[in-house]
């Protein structure tokens, strides 16, 4: 792995991590889900919320890429 698909991974693994807890904090919170059905919750909503980042190898050298849903099109990180 170079050093920008490791960067990738981290970004997308923090980013997941922040969500995954402010989602279990939030559902175990405000709905009436117990159990297992709050992390599988908060796991699912994570997954679709969270950016995701991508290292692509292009004509100038890698280069660091992020999509997201509330972002329109792909973004180039620098």
């Amino acid at each position: 792995m170079t050093k920008l698909q490791v960067r990738a991974f981290l970004y997308q693994l923090g980013c997941f991590a922040i969500l995954f807890i402010l989602f279990r904090f939030l559902v175990a919170s405000y709905t009436g889900l117990t159990g297992f059905w709050i992390p599988m919750t908060a796991f699912i909503v994570a997954t679709l919320i969270s950016p995701k980042f991508q290292s692509v190898k292009t004509k100038d050298g890698e280069k660091l890429f992020m999509k997201w849903i509330f972002i329109k099109g792909i973004r180039e990180i620098g």
